[in-house]
């Protein structure tokens, strides 16, 4: 399989998630002493619910560390709400798979990864990427900062946002917008802070606007 969805992963025992950590980190799964070798392209897509925490597991930081981003989704607005409800109503009478069409094949994939592999990233660009990770290792607020996992990380994001803009160079804003969601779930609020309320994409921001931008 090309991608795995995992639903509410944090619900998922240790000896789930352990195999999840090779599949993520090696693209390979071993089952009874047999190695497969994933195909490529690979992707994961894990979701979790923030509020409801019986029956959950805490997340290793190593296996957090191996998704490049976190979303976070909030209620939908009345229009969004509107649309959902119409959609769910017109599909009621056929079956809500049968209209799905490829949009893209995996080798169209894997050449858009080749493009954005291409993308031009300043040498500025590289020590901006790199304070903004070192800022968050250093951090009063953050019991834990970031690893250079991410700094690999908000360099492959910048890199994509800049290819989606249909720019073969990355900006100081691509790597802006790639920030928060590539950090916010590799770092850790300080107990402290936490219990004031502080989260970890207000501590972000803050570092991003007291890191120099290059000019």
């Amino acid at each position: 399989s090309n991608l795995i969805l995992i639903d509410e992963i944090n619900r998922a025992p240790a000896k789930t998630q352990a195999a999840l950590f090779e599949v993520m980190e090696e693209r390979q799964i071993t089952i009874d002493g047999t190695t497969y070798v994933l195909d490529t392209p690979f992707l994961v897509i894990a979701t979790q619910n923030p509020i409801e925490q019986e029956g959950t597991y805490r997340l290793p930081e190593a296996q957090l560390d191996r998704f490049l981003f976190k979303i976070s989704i909030d209620y939908p607005t009345m229009n969004e709400e509107i649309l959902i409800i119409q959609r769910e109503h017109l599909l009621q009478n056929q079956g809500k798979l049968d209209n799905i069409k490829t949009l893209l094949s995996s080798e169209e994939i894997k050449q858009y990864q080749a493009l954005v592999k291409q993308i031009i990233v300043e040498q500025n660009l590289l020590e901006y990427i790199a304070k903004i990770v070192i800022n968050t290792r250093e951090n009063a607020f953050l019991y834990l900062g970031a690893s250079p996992r991410a700094s690999i990380a908000i360099l492959n994001a910048a890199k994509g946002f800049a290819a989606i803009r249909g720019r073969d160079f990355v900006t100081p804003e691509d790597i802006k917008e790639a920030a928060i969601p590539v950090l916010q779930h590799r770092v850790i609020v300080t107990p402290e802070r936490e219990m004031e309320g502080i989260t970890s994409i207000e501590i972000i921001k803050q570092i991003l606007e007291s890191v120099e931008i290059p000019r």
